[in-house]
């Protein structure tokens, strides 16, 4: 038997929790820039670039990997002479 929802936020309803920590990240970040980035330019290469990953996470949307099945012993030889043949031009196109 499946009960009612009583409760709780209506989807779609941004966390208020959430939404005030970003904008006091947000705030710290721009009061604080200067020191930032001079941190920043006196780390090592290294913790530079893991910094600098880091910082891209919250910037940028994170991408989802995506598989793709085929049963290719299903496919008959015309079907995989012509799937060979169209990643190879999709290939050496790319190369150009």
């Amino acid at each position: 038997m499946e009960r009612s929802k009583t409760g709780g936020r209506i989807a779609g309803t941004p966390n208020k929790v959430t939404g005030t920590m970003r904008t006091n990240i947000n705030n710290f970040l721009a009061e604080n820039w200067e020191q930032v980035q001079a941190d920043f330019k006196a780390l090592e290469p290294k913790e530079r670039l893991i910094f600098y990953e880091r910082l891209m996470s919250y910037g940028l949307p994170k991408l989802q990997s995506t598989t793709l099945s085929t049963d290719f012993d299903k496919m008959t030889d015309e079907q995989l002479d012509y799937t060979i043949q169209t990643l190879l031009n999709n290939d050496t196109r790319t190369e150009n």
